[in-house]
């Protein structure tokens, strides 16, 4: 007997090997072995200073749950980035936009032991690309905070400008961001110049 999924179930199943590959990284959907690295980024006041504050494991796992749940429901999510040297996960970078967001991000957040080694950019790079041409984006945005400094020059490496503040939806209002931001034809443009290894995508 043939059981017909919900459009939901049928979206997990489609994108359930679905990963990208940079030289030295992997980025694909969350799994339950991710969470153990995810809740030491959230307990981390320092590497989660900008992404809302510390949160307790409990708090942690709640928050980790939102990514596969927007995959689900939304079909794109931030993806897990695994160190290919180590097979730790080591953050998570991609699309993101929920209710009420400002417009459709590409985020990033990463444990501390991966600062400094361009782990970021590298990410990033190959998630936008996927991002525009899997998704249609016509432009992307980065919602950062002025003191974020790291942030910023990530997002100047990228090729993005700020256009202004921004405002997050509830309960997030209060946050002061600036919004920093290109258009699929600037990325294009663009896209030649930046160097980050071999990319590859696989489904």
């Amino acid at each position: 007997m043939e059981v017909a999924l919900p459009e939901a179930q049928e979206q997990v199943l489609k994108y359930d090997d679905l990963q990208l590959e940079t030289e030295r990284l992997i980025l694909r959907l969350p799994r339950p072995e991710d969470f153990d690295a995810y809740a030491e980024l959230q307990a981390d006041s320092e590497a989660s200073r900008y992404i809302g504050g510390v949160l307790t494991r409990p708090a942690a796992w709640r928050k980790f749950l939102q990514m596969p749940g927007a995959w689900v429901i939304q079909g794109y999510a931030m993806f897990s980035v695994i160190e290919k040297a180590s097979g730790e996960w080591i953050g998570n970078v991609g699309p993101w936009q929920p209710e009420g967001w400002p417009g459709t991000e590409i985020g990033w957040a990463f444990r501390r032991g991966a600062w400094g080694r361009g782990f970021a950019f590298e990410a990033a790079t190959v998630a936008a690309d996927w991002a525009f041409a899997q998704l249609g984006w016509a432009r992307m945005i980065h919602s950062i905070v002025p003191d974020n400094q790291a942030s910023q020059k990530l997002a100047r490496r990228l090729g993005s400008h700020v256009s202004g503040p921004g405002r997050l939806p509830s309960p997030f209002e209060h946050v002061e961001i600036e919004i920093w931001e290109q258009s699929a034809s600037e990325w294009r443009a663009r896209r030649g110049s930046l160097a980050t290894g071999s990319l590859a995508i696989t489904t």
